[in-house]
């Protein structure tokens, strides 16, 4: 039997999707006709978004949430659900970093990363799962090579995706007799995003960053949508409870000595300390 990737009337919600990697996820499946919502804290970029996908022939729609707010997400959930029906691919994306060492990091500042990453993944799932199509939806948590690579300046960041990627198996254990699937992803340097411009804030520290990448570029949006569009379609329907890297190969060179860098950068930006 052929295996189509066309994503016709299927539904997508992007949460995060707005900006960035997650933006183009979205845009990823609106060009493969897929009924799609985005979500972010900012109601300026959830309607340029919608426009956006609009123009690319999707049927879109948007909503502002914390996903620190439960309450937030289940109410735009269901206006989602309303209106589209059943969730066939989720996509938790919502992210916060920065550089800081463990010593001149807050507890208020290692709270908040933890808040965004870890549990507002755990907030998304628990308010998704009534609305995915079981059997056969697809929830992809977007994860970062933190999650098990220990990196200076970084402790946060480490905590939180590791935390993402084991909601990602325990939930793939839980609900794989309901059909559906949990993966996360782990992008690389993905050019053109604020995490990017955070890894790389001159021309050597971009020199640098590619020459960690063994296949010779810095990423896309769209590689990270294309690889969602495969977890998400049948080509990907054995597969659950996997931490997929699209990353060019990066994480082979330990990215590229990053942690050095952000160490290094933590290090300038912290208050003096005798």
């Amino acid at each position: 039997m052929p295996i189509s990737l066309d994503f016709g009337e299927k539904v997508v919600v992007v949460v995060g999707g707005t900006s960035g990697i997650n933006c183009g996820i979205a845009e990823v499946f609106a060009a493969q006709g897929a009924k799609v919502a985005v979500a972010s804290r900012n109601q300026g970029k959830v309607d340029k978004t919608v426009n956006l996908l609009e123009d690319l022939g999707a049927e879109a729609m948007g909503f502002t949430a914390d996903v620190r707010e439960p309450e937030a997400l289940e109410a735009g959930l269901e206006a989602v659900h309303q209106r589209f029906g059943d969730f066939d691919v989720v996509v938790s994306g919502a992210a916060g970093n920065f550089p800081a060492l463990a010593n001149d990091l807050s507890c208020n500042g290692f709270k908040a990363v933890v808040d965004i990453d870890l549990l507002g993944t755990f907030h998304v799932m628990k308010a998704a799962f009534s609305r995915l199509r079981k059997p056969g939806a697809s929830v992809i948590n977007i994860s970062a090579p933190q999650a098990f690579l220990p990196m200076k300046g970084q402790i946060h960041v480490c905590a939180a995706k590791a935390g993402v990627d084991m909601i990602t198996r325990t939930l793939a254990l839980e609900w794989g007799s309901s059909g559906v699937r949990v993966n996360s992803i782990v992008p690389g340097p993905i050019d053109g995003t604020e995490g990017m411009a955070r890894l790389a804030t001159s021309d050597d520290a971009r020199r640098k960053a590619l020459d960690g990448v063994p296949l010779g570029r810095f990423g896309t949006p769209a590689d990270v949508g294309n690889a969602c569009l495969f977890l998400a379609s049948e080509l990907g329907s054995y597969i659950t409870g996997t931490v997929l890297l699209v990353d060019g190969g990066w994480a082979q060179t330990n990215c590229g000595g990053v942690s050095e860098y952000l160490g290094a950068l933590a290090a300038r930006q912290a208050p003096h300390r005798d």
